[in-house]
């Protein structure tokens, strides 16, 4: 498979969650991206906006496994992760493995339980495997969390330490539709009781994981060029050294956001980067790995505008 084929599997994948999903292009984009980049996902919106609903037929139209927590105050780290459980019949201890062993988590309102229970994922999400007992066990190869999170100013959310948000390729905001798209979802919804399944929408595998494994294989033969190369350096080390934030992006979001650039790279079908790649991306990779100077909060300044500024200001090769 070479750089126009992923593109081809992409666009069947985005024509067939629009069987679904009203809108929502860049969004699914991001997923696509995220999984070729083995990257995860944190999608923040008002309830409403189809989260949860968008991470269900991602999974079933790529045929993944898929896990869903529903997190809660009261949530405990074994919930997600499993624990050892005492089996009196055998006089021995048996993994009962937790929503955690998937391939694609949905993380649903992760920020609706406190830190000790978010911190569950992390060695999930950064390395692919969790320890229960001191016993490593690997996850899929395959697997992402699509986490989803209420806005941070309604009530019982727990704001996401900056450790766990640095695992995240990206964060995308979702706003509310435009009226033409709202119409159509009242349209389609409007006479449907009960909660809707992706199948009750026609929504079907259209990939296979031998025809993922090669698309990863062409995603993974992406040329990235010095000068683009440097392109991100400015952009990531930009972000600390403007006034306007208190603290600016890791050295991981850099690596990230060359990663992602090369399988956006794929799915517009060529097997090589170009500016325009990280531009695009630079927004979601950083959006969440800085913070805000105190003089920047006071004049009611959000992160989203200054590192647009930053991109606007930063020199693109040519």
């Amino acid at each position: 498979m070479n750089a126009a084929d992923v593109k081809t599997l992409a666009d069947k994948v985005r024509a067939e969650i629009g069987k679904a999903i009203v809108g929502q292009a860049e969004t699914v984009d991001l997923l696509l991206i995220a999984l070729f980049a083995r990257g995860h996902v944190l999608l923040e919106g008002a309830p409403g906006t189809a989260k949860t609903f968008l991470s269900q037929c991602f999974a079933q139209t790529l045929a993944l496994d898929f896990g869903r927590i529903q997190f809660t105050p009261d949530l405990m780290p074994a919930d997600i992760i499993g624990a050892n459980l005492f089996n009196f019949q055998t006089s021995s201890f048996t993994l009962n493995q937790g929503p955690v062993f998937c391939e694609l988590l949905l993380a649903d309102e992760i920020n609706r339980t406190p830190p000790k229970t978010q911190a569950a994922l992390l060695e999930a999400m950064q390395e692919r495997q969790v320890t229960i007992d001191g016993k490593a066990h690997a996850l899929s190869d395959r697997f992402m969390v699509v986490a989803t999170q209420n806005p941070l100013e309604q009530q019982g959310t727990y704001p996401l330490p900056e450790a766990q948000l640095d695992r995240f390729l990206f964060k995308q905001t979702l706003g509310y539709p435009s009226r033409e798209e709202e119409r159509r979802i009242v349209a389609t919804y409007g006479l449907r009781s009960g909660q809707v399944d992706p199948a009750d929408m026609g929504v079907k595998r259209v990939v296979t994981a031998k025809s993922l494994a090669a698309a990863n294989a062409a995603v993974a033969g992406v040329r990235l060029n010095d000068e683009v190369v440097g392109y991100v350096l400015d952009l990531v080390r930009a972000t600390r050294e403007t006034a306007d934030l208190a603290s600016g992006a890791s050295p991981r979001s850099a690596a990230q956001l060359a990663l992602a650039a090369r399988a956006r790279a794929a799915l517009d079908g060529r097997d090589y980067v170009i500016p325009d790649d990280v531009k695009a991306l630079a927004l979601p990779v950083l959006r969440h790995r800085v913070i805000l100077s105190p003089g920047a909060e006071i004049e009611g300044r959000r992160a989203d505008e200054v590192i647009a500024g930053l991109i606007e200001r930063a020199a693109a090769p040519r």
